[in-house]
């Protein structure tokens, strides 16, 4: 049995914020306790897994409302790990370090690539306002970087069917998503974006965070509807992808917090060093160092020559502030 908070949890509809007398972004012991793997979890009733993923979301949701200065980083490294599991359910080789070569390494208008998109389908969902994201013509981005272009009819039908979906309980929400990507065979990675950007809309966040999309499997394993079931059959398989979604997105959560937790105290030591920094720009490159995945050492900031931005990275790795996150002695990339 979960173990349950003092501090009665309601997930059916609406979120409630961490229990009382908790910092931002706390999580509590409980909760570690009561999502150790998505797959202890879902041995548990469905009230009690929905128990832990509105706690976990609200952790999250106390984070995200503090808007640190770093989220853009935070954002686009959940980005980059979505796309990572999403390129492993394709069959794809690709880990983090070959996408972000992908996008940063190619030059502006030139074509990424399968995996390159589903870089950028990620990084559209954690950096357009949230409100936009399940609008038709994000809705038409996003499938093409996928690989699934709708025509216009069923585009239309697909946004109106996630409108609605946006107005039920959380959990129907969820499991909507998944459920609307299926019927049109879009696969489920297309499954977990509809979801997050579900999720952000229903809970008033600026900008969307990649949960689902980051756990493999997240709606469990693939089992085929058996001819002639009944509808007692039907609604036992619905009632554990519930369980897999939503023990998936409390895993997440939880991750996500942990990541804002590392990045934060990158952050800060970055931000006590930037004042010494004399470099000119040094504060635009402090900047984009908070606000984004990684930077190429070539990339033109405030007209900085290659050298004068190469030296100052070297300085800030050199302080311990930043990392050179290829590995390589060329095309060098450098980022929280």
């Amino acid at each position: 049995m979960i173990l349950r908070p003092k501090t009665s949890l309601h997930y059916h509809g609406t979120l409630l914020s961490t229990p009382a007398g908790l910092p931002a972004a706390t999580v509590p012991a409980w909760l570690r306790r009561a999502v150790p793997d998505a797959k202890s979890l879902v041995a548990h009733s469905l009230e009690d897994v929905a128990l832990a993923a509105g706690a976990a979301l609200g952790a999250l949701d106390a984070l995200i409302r503090r808007q640190e200065r770093w989220g853009g980083a935070w954002g686009q490294r959940l980005a980059l790990s979505a796309a990572a599991t999403t390129a492993k359910q394709a069959g794809r080789i690709e880990d983090e370090a070959a996408l972000r070569d992908t996008v940063l390494l190619t030059k502006t208008g030139d074509e990424v690539g399968p995996a390159g998109r589903m870089v950028l389908a990620w990084r559209r969902l954690v950096t357009r306002p949230s409100e936009d994201l399940l609008t038709r013509k994000h809705l038409g981005a996003v499938l093409e970087e996928f690989g699934h272009p709708l025509d216009d009819e069923a585009l239309g039908d697909l946004a109106d069917e996630l409108r609605k979906l946006g107005a039920g309980g959380m959990v129907d929400m969820v499991v909507g998503g998944f459920a609307a990507a299926e019927r049109y065979s879009f696969g489920r990675a297309t499954g977990a974006w509809l979801a997050d950007a579900l999720v952000a809309q229903r809970l008033g966040w600026p900008r969307a965070v990649p949960l689902l999309g980051g756990e493999f499997n997240a709606a469990g394993p693939a089992r085929p509807r058996r001819a002639g079931a009944g509808n007692a059959a039907g609604i036992e398989d619905e009632s554990t992808r519930a369980k897999y979604l939503l023990a998936a997105q409390a895993r997440a959560a939880l991750r996500a917090v942990d990541l804002s937790s590392e990045l934060g105290r990158r952050s800060e030591r970055l931000l006590a060093v930037a004042p010494k920094l004399r470099a000119r720009a040094s504060d635009l490159v402090v900047e984009r160092l908070l606000s984004d995945d990684a930077i190429v050492a070539s990339e033109k900031i405030a007209g900085m020559s290659d050298r004068g931005l190469r030296r100052l990275f070297d300085r800030l790795v050199e302080l311990g502030v930043v990392r050179e996150l290829s590995g390589r002695p060329a095309f060098r990339i450098y980022g929280l």
